[in-house]
């Protein structure tokens, strides 16, 4: 397959179906909780949107990567949650209609969050005049991300039924359609995938359990409950790969085949980690019910 077809068509197809299949599943009352629960929400969106790029330059600074290698994590980094992070978040016992909100605003929030750590991070490392995510390039991202979030939502709330069959097909092809893209951005790489892999596996790895960790921690600390902790600490944990992917790939966007490694290293690896972790919340917030039972 051609890679500008790739990366100019069905990159972006990709992504616009996976949004639209978020957008399917959310209502007007996903942003209006922030209403009810504004301390969650706050604590989770500060980890995310601060605490998380600062971990993140410190690991990629620490193992002293390659700029664009460096540049791909803190993308990462930057990116929202996804639908992934209320499945493992439902399987380990969080409050998936915290998720469900976390990932609404933060998507929305990102349109404006993201561009500005890509381009602080493009300063840092290359510094090469990288024109990086300029306005118009913003309005594009924002195009990406909301307009199918939000055609999805228009389809919900006008035609329910369609909306609800169509959900789980559209989940269903988002992972499929991820495995693909990861697979295009490693093969695109493919005469060097190994010494990435080898140099980004590791942080990659540390990026997803530091931030599964402190999406725990800080929320517990701070005096949440244990359910609305394990949701901000999914949402926290995952992100959405595909936008990532598409953003460093894209001819129009950053347009640059090695900083979509690390994302497409962690999209296979935080798999591994976020399943251990979330069968540990739920097996701990079992016990724990059943000592507060007896």
């Amino acid at each position: 397959m051609d890679d500008s077809v790739l990366t100019s068509v069905l990159l972006p197809i990709a992504l616009a179906i996976i949004m639209l299949g978020l957008g399917l599943t959310l209502t007007v009352a996903d942003f209006t909780r922030v209403l009810r629960m504004p301390r969650a929400v706050l604590i989770a969106l500060g980890v995310q949107v601060i605490l998380l790029p600062l971990i993140c330059f410190g690991l990629v600074e620490l193992f002293g990567l390659a700029p664009a290698l460096a540049v791909g994590m803190m993308l990462l980094a930057a990116s929202p949650g996804g639908t992934t992070a209320n499945l493992f978040s439902h399987l380990a016992g969080g409050d998936v209609a915290l998720n469900v909100t976390l990932t609404a605003v933060n998507s929305v929030l990102a349109v404006i969050t993201l561009p500005i750590v890509v381009n602080l991070s493009l300063a840092h490392f290359l510094g090469d005049g990288e024109i990086g995510l300029q306005p118009a390039k913003m309005l594009q991202v924002f195009a990406i991300v909301l307009v199918p979030v939000a055609l999805g939502m228009l389809l919900r709330n006008k035609l329910p039924a369609f909306a609800e069959r169509m959900a789980r097909p559209v989940k269903l092809g988002s992972i499929l359609v991820l495995a693909l893209v990861i697979f295009a951005a490693i093969y695109s790489e493919r005469d060097n995938v190994l010494d990435y892999i080898a140099a980004v596996g590791v942080v990659a790895v540390l990026l997803n359990v530091l931030s599964l960790a402190l999406g725990y921690a800080v929320p517990r600390l701070t005096g949440l409950g244990e359910r609305q902790s394990i949701a901000c600490s999914m949402e926290i944990g995952i992100h959405n790969a595909t936008l990532a992917l598409t953003i460093a790939l894209s001819p129009s966007l950053l347009g640059n085949s090695e900083m979509s490694i690390p994302v497409a290293v962690y999209g296979i690896v935080m798999f591994f980690p976020t399943a251990l972790f979330a069968y540990y919340l739920s097996r701990r917030t079992t016990v724990q019910r059943a000592g507060s039972s007896v």
